[in-house]
């Protein structure tokens, strides 16, 4: 009698393994390799994936049956079943954790109906995504077989050097690997869709993962422009279950051969993959909320390796872990010139806020500089809309003591204080508590001064100092997507500043000190990747486009910015890791949880050799709670996340009261 080998579905550290069932003779024709079924484990039905066939089994004792076939749709592809694998040992998690973000929960409905009917289409006033009944099913299946849509065409890639020549080994099947930096003011969303027309007129399929939705909607866009409305599908996290289940089998079935989509796209089981694209890789969208926490990056490097597919890491700045790869040789740069970065470009300059406060008194109020305000008076008048950029959402998010500047704490649970309007009090961001009456603990100070200034404070400072000129927010739950070639103050937040027709005519970036002053090791690189995200949406600097950032000009990563040197900026941040001992130099990972589980994890966790215990120490969020840091040399990764996984299947399998989690690679560490 033929054996399934099964992924349970347990999410158990301690039963993260295939276990054999054996298959009874009216299953056997619908049990194969990659369908859903239910099994009996511990006494109970769970769902599970069949793994694999075969005639035999290593168990000693008898085996259970299979229970039931939930579906005879093979929905984990060989491919992506490796790939999961790969992911949860890397991260230190179970199969079953990463096979709940590879695959969407099943709708019998659309299985039964088929998948090929519908596909993407963006309304281009805004960033919803949008269904429809698909109108290019012919090319949808041309492209599933791998017959050319076009000849060969490297577009606007003939701009960079090595660009040209990246395509090529594209459209030739190489598992080529670059990063790309692109140049200001780019159009990268139809950049990308060129890289994936020279994939598929080559005969391969391709992924491509974005940030967000509104991402995705220009991506969108520029494929329907390049490849055709049928020839691809889109994933993403608000598309209601029906609709995302009938994407996923469209690509699961090779009707289509392109996926683009948000992070969880990184697992689309797309046949025959020949390129993978991750841009703006610097994004902490990309980081999956849920255990074990992987970042589509990396799934797409584990992907690239076992695939032989071609993968390309792009975006305006460049982080350490996308500069590592070209140091160590693993990937090659795509760049442009320094003329045609120049040329491209918006004239940059810096201005600190102490000058900004004591110079001008019609901008003062405003928090801008002269320089400042003479650069969105002069957009203004050109008929031109001009982008401010702020850190924070809100009015007052953050506050600290007037006289010794120490950081505004709640008494009860020691959170952040902030001001949510002009009429509020002083209240906890964590618990909500009122902060009135308020005394500094450690210089008995009463009152207040603002650390960082939110958007809608900002719209209300930035109305009084243009009057009668139109302000347009952009931040939290009311995220625009475009905006008209009209004057107009355009107040946004990092991630949700609104794409201008024809470009803005200024950017103001303020309150630059508070993002670099931020307590985190990311702080540098993160606003640089802010400021160049603004800055690429202002016109070039010869014909009038200005950029000004309100902080220091000596700065380091103010001078990567005004010289628009990402790369350089990257490799500066990397030596600084290397010296330190930090992410991605070296490995690191995270126990976090209460005090009791964390020593507990610890003892049990046998630390493979070269490791580093860094802590415990006590976290200010959540209340009564540590987190130790385990440090590592980069080559010692696997042994690392081996040892966090078995400690984690020892205390799974006495079932200890006491919990604590473990991160690979984690985001924050202070």
């Amino acid at each position: 009698m033929p054996v399934a080998s099964v992924a349970v579905d347990t999410g158990l550290p301690h039963l993260d393994r295939p276990f054999d069932y054996q298959v009874s003779e009216d299953l056997a024709a619908l049990a194969q390799p990659g369908v859903r079924v239910r099994v009996r484990f511990s006494g109970r039905l769970v769902d599970g994936y069949v793994l694999a066939r075969k005639d035999s089994s290593d168990h000693v004792g008898k085996l259970g049956y299979l229970d039931k076939v939930v579906s005879g749709e093979r929905v984990l592809a060989p491919e992506i079943a490796a790939l999961a694998r790969a992911v949860a040992d890397r991260y230190a998690g179970t199969l079953s954790d990463i096979l709940r973000l590879a695959i969407p929960p099943r709708h019998a409905a659309v299985e039964k109906a088929g998948s090929a009917a519908t596909s993407l289409v963006v309304d281009p006033n805004s960033a919803t995504v949008l269904s429809t009944q698909n109108r290019g099913l012919s090319s949808l299946r041309t492209a599933a077989i791998g017959a050319p849509l076009a000849a060969f065409d490297a577009g606007g890639w003939d701009a960079y050097t090595a660009g040209k020549s990246y395509l090529q080994a594209v459209h030739e099947r190489k598992p080529v690997r670059a990063v790309w930096q692109a140049l200001p003011g780019e159009d990268w969303p139809l950049r990308i869709a060129e890289a994936v027309r020279a994939c598929v007129s080559g005969g391969r399929g391709a992924v491509v993962v974005v940030p967000d939705a509104r991402d995705l909607a220009r991506l969108d866009a520029a494929m329907t422009d390049v490849l055709g409305a049928g020839a691809y599908m889109a994933l993403a996290a608000d598309l209601g279950p029906a609709e995302r289940y009938r994407r996923f089998l469209a690509i699961s079935r090779g009707e289509v051969s392109v996926a683009i989509g948000t992070r969880a796209a990184a697992f689309a089981p797309v046949r025959d993959v020949g390129l993978l694209v991750i841009f703006d890789d610097g994004d902490d969208l990309f980081a999956e909320q849920r255990a074990p926490y992987p970042h589509a990056r990396e799934v797409l490097m584990l992907r690239s390796a076992s695939s032989k597919a071609a993968l390309l890491v792009g975006g305006f700045a460049r982080t350490a872990e996308a500069q590592l790869l070209v140091e160590s040789g693993w990937a090659h740069p795509i760049e442009a010139s320094r003329i045609a970065i120049r040329a491209a470009g918006p004239r940059i300059e810096a201005a600190g806020d102490e000058y900004a406060r004591g110079s001008d008194s019609a901008a003062a109020h405003a928090r801008l500089s002269p320089a400042a305000f003479d650069a969105a008076r002069t957009a203004l008048a050109a008929g031109r809309p001009v982008l401010i950029q702020v850190p924070r959402r809100g009015y007052l998010p953050s506050l600290a003591c007037s006289s010794c500047r120490r950081p505004a704490r709640c008494r009860p649970c020691r959170g952040p204080l902030g001001i949510r309007h002009g009429s509020s009090v002083p209240a906890c961001r964590w618990c909500g508590a009122l902060a009135a009456p308020w005394s500094c603990p450690a210089c008995a100070a009463l009152s207040f001064r603002a650390v960082v200034t939110g958007s809608a404070r900002t719209a209300e400072e930035i109305g009084r100092a243009f009057a009668g000129v139109k302000i347009v927010t952009s931040a939290g739950e009311e995220v625009q997507a475009r905006v008209e070639a009209a004057p107009a103050l355009v107040i946004a937040t990092p991630g949700a500043e609104p794409v201008a027709e024809e470009g803005y005519g200024a950017a103001l970036l303020l309150d630059g000190g508070a993002l670099l002053a931020r307590p985190d090791l990311r702080a540098a690189e993160e606003t640089l990747r802010r400021w160049m995200a603004a800055a690429t949406l202002v016109r070039p600097g010869s014909v009038g486009g200005r950029v000004v950032v309100g902080a220091d000009s000596s700065l380091p990563t103010v001078q990567a910015l005004i010289r628009w040197d990402p790369a350089g900026h990257a490799a500066a941040e990397l030596a600084a890791r290397r010296e330190l001992g930090f992410p991605p130099a070296v490995a690191m990972a995270a126990v976090e949880g209460k005090p009791a589980g964390v020593a507990a994890f610890l003892e049990q966790l046998q630390l493979p050799e070269g490791a580093e215990l860094l802590g415990p120490v006590e976290l200010d969020y959540p209340f009564d709670t540590e987190r130790a840091l385990v440090r590592i040399p980069l080559n010692r990764h696997k042994q690392l996340a081996h040892a966090l996984h078995v400690a984690a299947a020892a205390r799974s399998a006495r079932k200890d009261p006491d919990s604590a989690k473990s991160r690979m690679d984690p985001l924050l560490m202070f």
